[in-house]
């Protein structure tokens, strides 16, 4: 794989960076995002591919189970980076179906050490679709239980996003908007899950 990559990038050279030069050239001066998306360190979740963007567009930050985690520096610092200094004023949080991440909620014998730490940021999004699905006293089939987790987490996460100081400045300064949306891997499909518009 590390030979495909390699040759991959050959490829990209002769063929896209020679023909678009220009387009590299100035995109190498600075960067203009206008969106920071946080998304699942999932391979089969590529964000340029499935929005159809090009590169300078989309400030990306991934992880396991698209997580908003208040004690993460790593996040802090792209929001803090993409909201004081880039001046993003749309931040995606999206989640997608089928998430390995998610399903590990469920799983009571893991034995790795640092999953169900980092997965203890989605554990309410688990409890609020089974207190939800208890109350209305039925059972529905695992995987339907899955992606209303998912879309859960998503809410969850954006929840999370407002516990920064400077995000919730941004948002009443009405200089930021959030947006929740969740990608269907068998369809190709985003849907959008939840927004908080401030404009």
């Amino acid at each position: 794989m590390i030979t495909t990559l390699l040759e991959g990038n050959k490829r990209f050279v002769a063929e896209t960076f020679e023909k678009e030069k220009e387009f590299f050239a100035e995109l190498a001066k600075d960067q203009k995002p206008t969106v920071l998306w946080i998304g699942c360190s999932d391979s089969r979740v590529p964000v340029n591919t499935i929005t159809q963007t090009k590169a300078g567009e989309v400030f990306t930050h991934r992880n396991v189970g698209n997580i908003v985690a208040t004690n993460d520096w790593n996040l802090s610092a792209v929001l803090e980076f993409s909201i004081n200094h880039l001046r993003i004023p749309d931040v995606i949080i999206c989640g997608h179906y089928g998430c390995g991440g998610i399903a590990a909620l469920d799983e009571e014998n893991i034995e790795d050490k640092y999953i169900p730490i980092w997965l203890i940021n989605s554990y309410k999004a688990k409890e609020r679709v089974d207190e939800k699905l208890k109350a209305l006293h039925i059972e529905i089939p695992r995987e339907q239980r899955m992606n209303l987790i998912v879309e859960e987490n998503v809410r969850l996460q954006l929840e999370h996003l407002q516990e920064y100081p400077f995000v919730r400045r941004a948002m009443t300064d009405k200089k930021l908007n959030l947006h929740g949306w969740v990608y269907d891997m068998y369809n190709g499909e985003i849907r959008i899950v939840k927004t908080h518009k401030n404009r």
